[in-house]
């Protein structure tokens, strides 16, 4: 959720740590601060907003020091204001702290504290918790690494944290539970940050911090890295495949677009060798090192929450059409809580872009305590899934920095994919003639999306005229009645609209209700798939005098002429048409956004990636 950036080095650290939070920003816009020390002064400067309100604040204060931390804030206790804001002082000021996560135990921590003598200035857990730091330093005597370690034994609850102290300029203190946390070893300098976009200007030696780890990051000394149960651990160097140019808008108006855009790389980036057109063959070495659990799987369960969760139920059409196994598709969020029944030759499929989303890293702990085999579909190296996972596959978008998630989603879809052919071509339940044909037809669907990509402009012009809307109903049939759901979810994303999606057949037991002249409804009316009885239900809404948006391949006429506005599409296989009706899709809901004045890539109360429940 939030941003967390440190530094300490021989360079200035203001500039470092605010473009840090730039890079960051994405994680969290509500409010930002950053801590910073000079001549043995402890300074702490915050504001409410984005970091721009951060850099107009600071504008007029002393910013110099080599070291010094960093937050842009997603709100959860205490609402955005520039008091709830991080970094926060102890009581007496001598120490600061940024957080990322949720202290749940908090409300106890600061009974204790309040029956100690310590008072609270702001609504947060991360009060709590620095006030708790420096209770135990100082009952304990004790050292600021020592301190933290004693302190985080008390807490319940998930935390990445960076500690500075007044007067020790040399030494940044950090943990991790539960939320992600990266050290970049530079030349006699070292960087933290939530992720490797803020790292990767500098250095592209990292080590990935792992649960219940402490990290001490002291000027011209080695990293220490040792567990809160004060087991010394070896630092793992690894090193990043991460580019800058990734990291930029290249030219683009805003991150959203230039991602849609980048989907023809990017499928074939999560392609690239696996795919073998000429040989007509895939190749996931995640299933090859594990064919027999899939062939022997009796459930596969697929978990995940938001655009993920959509992907997951491609998935699901997917495995269950080509290998003949049952697929249960569910919410992290749920799966956790409602006691499941999982069993020891199930397979469970975690499903994550960034690798860190609280409620799925739940359910993938709780799937290993039952003894399934988790395999792990991410997009960022490294990440906690990735390594609580038996196996995986990573989906290799590169780093996704709109909010809304696009080339991410497709890059899933695919993978998921290239799965289930795999796993149906080996059970012998895929005719060898529709899995050549499809291994073909996959290895042009970047093509195609380029084709689709061409129609940006005419998509543009009549998105305009929907600006107005209150409502949006999307409507899909099979593989389409996902990226229903998906294209409805990316509008209220973005736009603030509100949409829902449903299977096509659905609209007759309830939606219906709703039809009128101003309800927009986007149906995905492609050829392959129960073509015809789509055209019935748009039929039933034409007769009701609802605007028709229409996603047709291309040469059809029949729904072309129903249509208010269509958007074709080359024709493809059934099991890919996601992958090709999901880019007109995402295309019109930037447009409606943008003309609307909506802040496309970071909307409001949204964050990219959702690190408490």
């Amino acid at each position: 959720m939030c941003g967390i950036v440190g530094y300490i080095g021989k360079r200035q650290a203001y500039p470092i740590l605010i473009k840090g939070l730039q890079r960051l920003e994405y994680r969290g816009y509500d409010s930002a601060g950053i801590a910073l020390m000079h001549d043995k002064n402890l300074n702490v400067y915050k504001a409410k907003g984005k970091v721009a309100d951060l850099v107009r604040f600071a504008e007029q204060q002393d910013v110099s020091g080599t070291i010094g931390i960093a937050h842009t804030r997603w709100a959860t206790h205490g609402e955005p204001n520039q008091v709830n804001a991080h970094p926060h002082y102890s009581q007496s000021e001598e120490l600061a702290l940024i957080h990322n996560g949720i202290i749940e135990n908090y409300a106890v921590l600061k009974a204790g504290l309040k029956e100690n003598g310590y008072t609270f200035n702001s609504e947060t857990d991360t009060e709590v918790l620095i006030q708790l730091i420096e209770f135990v330093k100082k009952t304990n005597n004790a050292d600021l690494t020592t301190a933290v370690q004693l302190a985080l034994n008390q807490v319940v609850g998930a935390y990445a944290i960076a500690v500075i102290e007044k007067g020790k300029p040399d030494i940044i203190v950090a943990a991790r539970k539960g939320s992600p946390l990266v050290v970049g070893i530079g030349d006699g300098e070292f960087f933290l940050a939530s992720d490797a976009t803020p790292i990767i200007e500098y250095t592209n030696k990292v080590v990935y911090v792992g649960d219940e780890e402490i990290v001490t990051l002291e000027r011209d000394k080695e990293i220490v890295i040792k567990t809160i149960s004060n087991v010394l651990k070896t630092p793992e160097i690894n090193k990043l495949e991460m580019t800058l140019s990734q990291l930029e808008k290249g030219g683009f108006p805003h991150f959203m677009i230039k991602e849609i855009f980048e989907q023809p790389k990017t499928l074939s980036d999560s392609m690239r060798g696996r795919v073998n057109v000429d040989e007509n063959n895939i190749t996931l070495s995640g299933f090859i090192d594990n064919k027999e659990k899939f062939l022997n799987a009796k459930r596969i369960i697929i978990t995940a929450c938001g655009t993920s969760w959509h992907a997951g139920l491609i998935g699901m059409y997917a495995i269950e059409e080509f290998a003949r196994i049952p697929v249960e598709v569910e919410y992290s969020s749920e799966f956790r809580y409602r006691k499941p029944v999982i069993n020891e030759d199930d397979i469970v499929i975690a499903i994550s872009q960034s690798g860190e989303t609280a409620d799925t890293l739940a359910a993938v702990e709780l799937a290993k305590s039952k003894g399934a085999f988790i395999f792990g579909i991410c997009n960022v190296v490294g990440a906690s899934i990735p390594r609580n996972t038996h196996s995986g596959c990573y989906t290799h978008a590169g780093p996704e920095i709109g909010v809304a998630s696009t080339k991410a989603f497709t890059a899933q879809v695919t993978v998921l994919t290239m799965l289930a052919l795999m796993i149906g071509r080996e059970k012998g339940t895929l005719p060898e003639e529709q899995y050549l044909r499809t291994v073909q037809e996959l290895g042009r669907i970047p093509e195609k999306i380029k084709y689709i990509l061409q129609q940006n402009d005419a998509i543009a012009q009549f998105a305009k005229t929907f600006t107005y809307a209150q409502n949006f109903i999307y409507l899909g049939r099979g593989y389409n009645f996902p990226v229903a759901l998906e294209g409805a979810l990316k509008l209220k994303e973005i736009s603030y609209i509100h949409a829902e999606g449903y299977p096509a057949a659905e609209m007759k037991h309830g939606p219906i209700a709703l039809i009128s002249q101003e309800m927009p409804v986007v149906v995905i009316a492609t050829s392959a798939g129960m073509y015809e009885k789509v055209v019935s239900n748009i039929q039933e809404i034409k007769a009701r005098k609802g605007k028709i948006i229409s996603v047709i391949t291309e040469g059809d006429e029949v729904v072309k002429k129903l249509s208010d506005y269509s958007i074709s599409i080359p024709d493809t296989e059934e099991c890919l048409v996601p992958l090709l009706a999901a880019i007109p899709l995402q295309l019109m809901a930037y447009h409606i956004a943008v003309v609307k004045g909506c802040d496309v890539d970071q909307p409001r109360n949204l964050a990219k990636s959702v690190t408490v429940e």
